[in-house]
């Protein structure tokens, strides 16, 4: 059954249901094929009705039900697909290609790629700290754009806008926002990284080279200070001067970590820079250090304010509290950051006399060229002894024997 009229809203609202088991057609009088069609329920929808390509043959093609379609722009889109037909294109395959189109868009808004990326770099030894940057500082300013949008101008500004006050800040958002760009270009449709070609040097200035190394009256301050402080922060850093292990690396340490039988620290390649296992042979003061950690029996995390369930947060503020003892002692004690502590240990050990590349396998730097390829050698028992003379050295500076005792990391610098 077919009809013809010119369609109006009050018409199409009028049209009573199909007989049970049949259809309707009302063909509008206005648009060429543009139709009607109810069925036996009463459910209506606009179709065109028209002969497509490839092969002219005739066909339907769904426009979209009536309420959530009107009629006035049931018109436009039958109209529209009249001109695809005319250009032997299916509207079928029109409808197809947009709606792709508009989820490869979706799916390259720069927070769903945020989102994949952090995905990607959750098992990374930085991912805390990615995150920290991609939530706190990228996402706030390009979350709602397109990836392909955001420009190298999207990028110097926000690094423009941090370095005046955090240079540091400044280079490791940048070096996040490099990171996921370069890692966008091969799993989307991105022809260039925005973050190419952007001097850093101009815009931050150049990297300044730390030399900062504690002398004897400022570790004697940091020993007094952290004594005060007491665990977790206290004891934290600590065993950050007597091992010269990466923050992170102390700060996540897990008991499952530490063999107390074998004297050693065991960072796991998720937690180690170079992503393989690192060895931390752990001295008798260092032992004594962690033998007073409280521990429970569910506890993972050694430096905890959890009993163990999350490891400690907040080192700035720790960190913060320590220079402020520690200027109680020192009032005009220059400024040094916990890294710091590992430049120490390494001077402090070239002191001891401790060769060169005994003292850089302590500080976790890998061997190099061809002595990585034939010196297979772990040099664990060198590593003990240069860690038991720097434990021992550094006793001697926070708690000097009497001037009659000759001390025995003395004796053997001399």
């Amino acid at each position: 059954m077919a009809d013809k009229k010119v369609l109006t809203d009050r018409a199409i609202n009028a049209l009573k249901p199909a007989p049970t088991g049949k259809r309707v057609t009302v063909h509008d009088a206005l648009v060429p094929g543009l139709v009607v069609r109810v069925t036996d329920r009463g459910h209506k929808a606009f179709y065109l009705s028209a002969r497509l390509p490839p092969n002219n043959q005739g066909g339907r093609r769904l426009i979209g039900e009536y309420g959530k379609v009107g009629l006035d722009e049931a018109r436009d889109t039958a109209r529209r697909w009249h001109e695809l037909i005319r250009k032997g294109v299916d509207p079928k395959d029109e409808q197809r290609r947009v709606k792709d189109a508009a989820r490869r868009e979706q799916a390259s808004r720069f927070s769903l790629v945020a989102e994949r990326f952090l995905e990607r770099t959750s098992n990374q030894r930085r991912a805390k700290d990615v995150r920290r940057i991609v939530e706190g500082v990228l996402l706030p300013e390009w979350g709602d754009m397109m990836l392909a949008d955001i420009t190298r101008a999207d990028v110097v500004g926000i690094v423009s806008d941090i370095a005046p006050r955090a240079p540091a800040q400044a280079r490791a958002v940048f070096g996040v926002a490099r990171a996921l760009f370069n890692w966008a270009i091969e799993v989307y449709e991105l022809d260039a990284s925005p973050c190419d070609r952007v001097n850093l040097e101009r815009l931050i200035g150049k990297r300044r080279k730390r030399d900062r190394v504690l002398n004897d009256d400022e570790l004697k301050a940091f020993w007094a200070a952290t004594e005060e402080m007491g665990y977790p922060y206290g004891t934290m850093f600590r065993l950050l001067l007597l091992t010269g292990a990466r923050k992170n690396e102390i700060l996540q340490a897990r008991w499952s970590e530490i063999d107390t039988g074998k004297a050693l620290l065991v960072i796991p390649p998720e937690r180690f820079k170079s992503d393989r296992t690192h060895l931390i042979p752990l001295s008798r003061h260092a032992l004594s250090l962690l033998e007073g950690v409280p521990r429970t029996d569910a506890g993972v995390y050694v430096f905890s304010t959890t009993l163990g369930a999350r490891p400690v947060s907040k080192i700035a503020e720790a960190k913060a509290r320590l220079d402020g003892i520690m200027r109680k002692a020192l009032p005009d004690i220059p400024h040094w950051v916990t890294h710091d502590l590992r430049r120490t240990l390494r001077t402090r050990l070239a002191s001891l006399r401790v060769p060169g590349n005994i003292a850089e396998l302590v500080l976790g730097h890998g061997k190099r060229g061809l002595e990585q390829t034939y010196d297979q050698h772990e040099y664990l028992d060198e590593m003990r002894e240069a860690l038991e003379a720097w434990a021992g050295r550094l006793r001697d500076i926070v708690e000097p024997p009497p001037d009659n005792v000759l001390s025995l990391t003395g004796r053997n610098a001399g």
